[in-house]
């Protein structure tokens, strides 16, 4: 496919951006949802990584992947120089045709393909009210839980492997688990007034082992990278059907 023709390239982003909404949900500023380096329109394979780094980069296109879905895209708050290994990664992208789409928030809050909705969904529990409004979107999830915290808990190591975190003061019989993946610092002071004592989320600070303490409150931390791969890869297996293109995901083995 020679630069002009960019159909296949834009067929694929026109319907990433619907899926994930993009342009409804507004995410922090300086980042940026959608397609964030082009490539010359070929798209032979789908990937998907939760960062947009030079490592990840390399074993996209080591594996022949042309159009890369990102959950951390390369933009953010302030703008930063293509200098040093941001040079390199983006030249990389440029050297080997590599598209590169992100997406941030709406692939957290999304109600069939964000983190928060697939966590829950292979933790059995269901869902029942969003909650912490950024920009007028819920960007958090609440749903029902039917059964102990020593379940949850058995049931949150199997899904991460590299292990969690866990500091139980709550109720042993949570009746309402809050999920929020990736950084669930903001949400922590909120849950009380929501009539929940349970917090799955990637990661937390220090001073929340206090706060849980003093609140009663059972804080689950399963890791921000390990709860931020489901929402890219969901959505790279559905495009890759819708376009009859093999899928892959790239693991990149962040431990945090």
């Amino acid at each position: 496919m020679n630069y002009e023709d960019m159909s296949a390239l834009l067929e694929i982003v026109n319907y990433c951006n619907e899926r994930t909404q993009s342009k409804d949900i507004k995410d922090f500023p300086g980042s940026f949802n959608g397609l964030q380096i082009e490539n010359n329109g070929t798209v032979n394979k789908i990937g998907a990584a939760v960062d947009a780094g030079h490592i990840p980069f390399e074993l996209a296109t080591d594996r022949g992947i042309d159009f890369l879905l990102v959950h951390h895209g390369i933009f953010w708050d302030p703008p930063t120089p293509l200098t040093g290994s941001n040079y390199r990664k983006v030249k990389h992208c440029m050297d080997h045709n590599l598209a590169v789409f992100g997406s941030h928030l709406p692939l957290d809050c999304h109600p069939e393909l964000g983190n928060n909705a697939i966590i829950a969904d292979k933790l059995g529990l269901s869902k029942v009210d969003t909650f912490l409004p950024y920009e007028s979107q819920d960007i958090g999830l609440i749903t029902d839980c039917s059964y102990t915290r020593d379940h949850l808990k058995s049931l949150l190591e199997k899904l991460f492997s590299y292990g969690i975190k866990s500091m139980e003061f709550g109720s042993q019989n949570p009746e309402r688990i809050a999920i929020l993946s990736g950084s669930g610092q903001s949400a922590v002071e909120h849950l009380t007034s929501l009539g929940v004592d349970t917090l799955i989320t990637g990661e937390l600070k220090q001073h929340h082992f206090n706060y849980a303490q003093e609140n009663k409150l059972n804080l689950f931390t399963c890791g921000h990278y390990a709860t931020e791969t489901f929402g890219v890869t969901a959505l790279g297996a559905e495009v890759a059907k819708k376009f009859d293109l093999p899928f892959e995901f790239i693991s990149t083995d962040c431990p945090l």
